[in-house]
């Protein structure tokens, strides 16, 4: 069989593999945002269909909901229930795109970011990296235990879990037996309550049905908080009443207490007392986490970046920072704001607008912050909420921690799969996802896992 191949049309590719990251030509100023948490999607949403190029890089390829990391952890979410896809979220953006790659380094001097698969020319960089674990210097308890911010964390943990119960069910040292089912949680604050209640709705609910080789009295769930009290950020009695539901919970609470160290088997706090545990989950503290090329003289406290009243990072006239990387240091805000969603997502959609304004040469507000409140839960039916001058705990301020979290969720299909979940999880107490489907090995990165 002859192919006539006349009118065949040969067209080049339209980039060539080079040391620069193909972008479609453009003469529209470029935007680009590194870092796809709340604040980097908030400025998506606000920029997209603009006169201007955006560019989002990450170095994945979803967005993580970092508020129900603690319910992957202790089997009631699948993590794709909380993960949504970038380039899903931006289709129909027709200005905006998205590369995957890990920015390595900024030159600010030549307006040019440096990232593992190539460098890319910028007319406005946004520094929206987020934190990661800050374990103060503590280098064996970083080697031995795992923190809590990213979705691999959580699947980590869940697998720790999951493989030290049915240890426990195998061994025959009782000493050992206690060491792997004895849980230590390292921070008061809101994901280390929500950690500590899930883990004791677990121990309460599903160890006695899954485990009835040994009594669910003995996994034991030590919650460990530096200072005098809970949930710092909150109220008193957002504080007063979380002790009090964790303790009907039999979470052992040690307040003024801190880790000192942890050699993978025994808890050492700073007071001397010892706790035998293989499960230490750390989520006493962040640091923001950015490329370098940021001169050091305006990075501040918890390694954040230092910015002015515009969120523009001090010393750049065109790099600004949003979400918890952001400090704006002033009279009010001594400390920056806090490092929250809200936060996070304000601070995007006013350096959108912004943007909008700075590329029209039009004069711009400063940032305004306004607190509408915070939420815990600690467990079925128990939350704490502080709204403004109302502040209450109980059924409805967990009812209303649910329908925030989850109209918070990226994704109609993820809702839909979340708002199954707990409806059967309100009925049943049921955790349907405990299984273990890769080996996880202690003292490795989550890059270490075998599948």
């Amino acid at each position: 069989m002859n192919v006539n191949h006349s009118n065949t049309t040969m067209t080049e590719p339209a980039c060539k593999i080079t040391d620069e990251i193909c972008l479609p030509d453009t003469n529209l100023p470029r935007v680009v945002i590194i870092g796809g948490g709340f604040a980097g999607l908030a400025l998506v949403e606000k920029l997209k269909h603009k006169e201007m190029q955006v560019v989002l890089f990450d170095k994945n390829n979803f967005h993580q909901f970092q508020p129900l990391f603690y319910q992957v952890a202790t089997s009631a979410l699948e993590p794709d229930s909380i993960v949504f896809p970038f380039r899903k979220q931006i289709n129909g953006y027709k200005n905006v795109l998205f590369r995957l790659a890990e920015v390595e380094e900024i030159q600010p001097s030549t307006n040019t970011i440096i990232t593992n698969k190539g460098s890319l020319h910028f007319d406005y960089l946004v520094l929206a990296t987020g934190t990661t674990t800050n374990f103060f210097g503590l280098d064996n308890v970083e080697s031995h235990s795992l923190g809590m911010k990213d979705i691999r964390d959580s699947l980590n943990i869940r697998h720790m879990m999951l493989q030290n119960l049915e240890q426990a069910a195998i061994t025959c040292d009782e000493k050992e037996r206690d060491a792997l089912t004895n849980f230590v949680i390292v921070g008061g604050g809101p994901a280390g309550v929500e950690m500590a209640g899930a883990l004791a709705e677990f121990c309460k609910y599903i160890l006695p049905k899954d485990y009835p080789e040994y009594p669910s009295s003995i996994m034991n769930i030590y919650l460990i908080e530096a200072i005098d009290e809970l949930l710092s950020t909150m109220s008193e009695k957002a504080s007063s009443q979380t002790l009090k539901y964790l303790k009907d919970l039999d979470v052992k609470v040690l307040l003024n207490e801190s880790v000192s160290d942890y050699d993978g088997s025994v808890v050492t706090t700073k007071s001397g007392k010892t706790i035998l545990a293989k499960n230490l989950i750390w989520t006493a503290g962040v640091k923001g986490q950015f490329p370098k090329g940021i001169d050091e003289k305006h990075v501040v406290k918890g390694n954040r970046l230092k910015t002015d009243l515009f969120l523009k990072v001090e010393g750049y006239e065109n790099i600004f920072a949003i979400g918890d990387i952001a400090a704006l240091i002033s009279e009010d805000t001594p400390k920056g704001h806090p490092q929250v969603a809200q936060a996070a997502i304000q601070q995007g959609k006013y350096l959108g607008n912004s943007l909008l304004k700075i590329i029209k040469d039009e004069p711009v507000k400063p940032f305004e912050y306004k607190d509408k409140g915070s939420l815990a839960t600690v467990g079925k039916r128990k939350a704490v909420a502080d709204l403004g001058k109302f502040k209450f705990a109980g059924y409805f301020a967990w009812l209303l921690w649910s329908i925030v979290h989850l109209m918070s969720i990226s994704g109609f299909r993820n809702k839909l799969m979340v708002g199954f979940n707990w409806v059967v999880s309100y009925f049943t107490y049921e955790k349907s996802n405990r299984l273990i489907i890769r080996n996880f090995k202690p003292n490795s990165s989550t890059n270490n896992i075998k599948n």
